[in-house]
């Protein structure tokens, strides 16, 4: 595990969705380190189309974060080189005005809280994820060891049952393999 420290280069970036899962984050952000797994307190997981229109990188709904007081969401705090602000930014659709940054306070398992860099989804409308975003985000709270119970609702999400290609799956997959092949 990483150490949390705060320093000028580095900032703690919280993910919750598709960014649960290492090799999905390292591929745009290969200097991100893993530093704990972390509870966002009064706040729900919804999936949802920005303005209405279906991702075309995920062929459905995108997870954000919602305030909902006695709600939390379990995610991961990432360690990162401030130079990866604007790719990560990038991935996040923050120049087309899709997701918003926001700060939040989680709660590590360690009782520590930390301040991290989140997004909030603008403007959007629920609707379901796809299969392949919904594997995503499962395979990363597996990953990443979150609460059984939290990732029991993960695999609970209705999904829209999209079959077609989802090129960014693909890639994911590739680099999964890449790294059992590289670990054995």
């Amino acid at each position: 595990m990483e150490s949390c420290g705060k320093s000028g280069c580095w900032f703690l970036y919280y993910a919750y969705g598709s960014n649960l899962l290492r090799e999905r984050l390292l591929l745009r952000n290969p200097s991100a380190a893993l530093c704990a797994p972390a509870r966002l307190q009064d706040f729900k997981l919804e999936f949802g189309h920005h303005q209405g229109r279906t991702s075309s990188v995920w062929h459905g709904g995108t997870a954000t974060i919602a305030q909902s007081p006695g709600d939390e969401v379990w995610g991961i705090v990432w360690k990162m080189n401030t130079c990866n602000l604007s790719s990560l930014d990038k991935q996040e659709g923050v120049e087309d005005g899709i997701y918003v940054p926001i700060e939040v306070n989680v709660h590590t398992q360690a009782g520590k809280v930390l301040t991290c860099r989140s997004y909030q989804m603008k403007d959007y409308v629920s609707g379901p994820p796809s299969p392949q975003y919904k594997k995503v985000i499962c395979m990363g709270a597996k990953q990443n060891g979150l609460p059984t119970d939290y990732q029991e609702k993960l695999e609970a999400i209705e999904t829209n049952n999209y079959a077609g290609p989802v090129p960014i799956m693909e890639e994911i997959e590739a680099a999964v393999k890449a790294e059992k092949i590289n670990s054995a």
